[in-house]
């Protein structure tokens, strides 16, 4: 009978950051590297539904919510590959104007 004298004890776990995918280029970054985004329901008036996609970068808004590089590369990927709907589960016309100034305004103050 081997007696194992030198057993390796896991070091304890520490709290790592969060990690989400950018539903643009679809690669892992930390949480904090990201943007959030989430769809808000507006009323047409003819009886269809408009979602509007906004910004949430306090990453306080009610909703699901969806992660995205802040730069355009990302924001139009996304847009040609329909991301958006399907990561906010929703269907329907989008509108992403907001989020497209929002962009812009971080860009040009960068």
């Amino acid at each position: 009978m081997s007696e194992r004298t030198t057993e390796q004890v896991p070091a304890p776990q520490r709290r790592s950051a969060p990690v989400r995918t950018c539903i643009g280029c679809r690669k892992r970054e930390l949480a904090v590297d990201l943007l959030r985004v989430v769809a808000q329901d507006c009323e047409t008036g003819d009886g269809s539904h408009l979602f509007v996609i906004v910004p949430d970068p306090r990453r306080r808004l009610p909703g699901r919510g969806a992660w995205l590089h802040p730069v355009s590369v990302c924001l139009r990927t996304a847009e040609r590959r329909r991301a958006f709907g399907r990561a906010l589960r929703v269907s329907g016309q989008l509108d992403i104007s907001a989020l497209d100034k929002y962009l812009e305004n971080r860009h040009e103050h960068s």
